[in-house]
């Protein structure tokens, strides 16, 4: 049993997958990535329990050969053998033996038989999207996700299918993002599951071609295929919040400014802001905007922006990176930020744009 493949085509396929393969593992087998020759077919497959993915290329050889190997030492060989190696991959006794012009390397592996597979998941629904629209989706969203919160369903991502609307939305209980994308056919029922964390970031990383791929949707998981490469990925089993009472609907006292000047001045005034909380006040007067911010070492800042406003005077508190993070993923020239008063959330969109709401909480200074 011997294999002969290209080092680009092994590079490219071990990089897709090693995202899921941990430094530390609780099981030896996690290290390693599932290598399965069939034919002229290469399938090699990494997962950490939750997340699990699958790529596959075409190859020369035609022998069979199905073992694991550890992941990170042969993506690591890889990257160090020149461009256009031919590598050649067989087993000797428990080993496995790597081969490349006068480079020899001996790999410990372990057997395939007992790593972990997400079996066919019986996707309950399958829909089809854009790898850019479903990467815009997650983008514009992904930010907001809680990262370690004990109410484990806001560490993750909700997908929704309703009609003919794909839905994204995440928050960490201080802040929301929200996103919508038109799908090309209706789908025959409404859904909506939680991606975890991890689960969502892979997802972000793979996606970036202009192919469409096929979203299949279970009872416990989400499966992802496109191109060469297949993601599965657990779902959280949890009652994600009613994220549309969260989103403000009196957006009456609304202001007009420059984008990149708003976040600019944001970023100069949250060099003073208090390094724990990151606080930062906006006083909303007639067609001017002030930040002000101050830290504990009675240090402060203060810089004055033009806006387009002519609704009542507002002082109201907020976190200065939830500001900055939703402004980072808006592209236009000009953002509308709306809140009713000093108690209020605020909501910024993009003028010309309502597939995307973020709305940020109000903190007290």
């Amino acid at each position: 049993m011997n294999i002969a493949l290209k080092r680009e085509d092994l590079l490219k396929s071990l990089q897709s997958i090693i995202g899921v393969v941990e430094r530390r593992q609780t099981m030896p087998i996690l290290a390693n990535v599932l290598l399965s020759c069939e034919g002229n077919v290469l399938t090699l497959t990494a997962t950490d329990l939750e997340v699990e993915l699958i790529s596959t290329f075409n190859i020369d050889s035609s022998d069979s050969l199905t073992t694991t190997l550890p992941g990170r030492k042969l993506l690591d060989i890889c990257r160090s053998l020149p461009e256009g190696s031919i590598i050649s991959i067989g087993m000797n006794e428990k080993k496995a033996v790597i081969t490349s012009g006068k480079s020899k390397f001996s790999l410990t592996t372990l057997p395939a038989n007992e790593f972990p597979l997400i079996p066919n998941i019986n996707g309950e629904q399958q829909i089809k999207i854009s790898q850019l629209d479903l990467r815009y989706l997650i983008e514009n969203t992904q930010f907001s996700m809680a990262q370690q919160d004990v109410r484990y369903y806001l560490n993750g991502l909700l997908i929704e299918i309703d009609s003919n609307q794909l839905k994204a939305v995440a928050t960490d209980g201080h802040r929301l993002a929200f996103c919508q994308k038109q799908l090309n056919s209706t789908a025959s029922e409404n859904k909506s599951v939680i991606i975890p964390r991890k689960g969502v970031l892979e997802l972000q990383r793979l996606l970036g071609g202009t192919t469409d791929i096929t979203i299949e949707l279970g009872v416990n998981h989400i499966r992802v295929a496109f191109d060469t490469i297949c993601f599965t990925s657990k779902l959280i089993d949890g009652r994600f919040p009613e994220y549309e009472r969260v989103i403000p609907s009196d957006t009456s006292n609304h202001f007009l400014a420059n984008k990149d000047a708003l976040k600019t001045s944001l970023q100069r005034t949250a060099i003073l802001s208090n390094e724990k909380y990151r606080g930062i006040r906006l006083v909303i007067n007639q067609n001017q905007l002030t930040l002000q911010a101050h830290n504990p070492e009675q240090e402060e800042a203060e810089e004055s922006l033009e806006i387009q406003y002519t609704g009542v005077d507002i002082e109201v508190g907020f976190n200065v990176n939830y500001l900055i993070d939703a402004l980072s993923v808006i592209d236009a020239d000009e953002v509308s930020l709306s809140m009713v008063d000093g108690n209020s959330s605020c909501l910024i969109t993009d003028p010309g744009n309502d597939q995307a709401k973020f709305v940020v909480m109000p903190m007290r200074l």
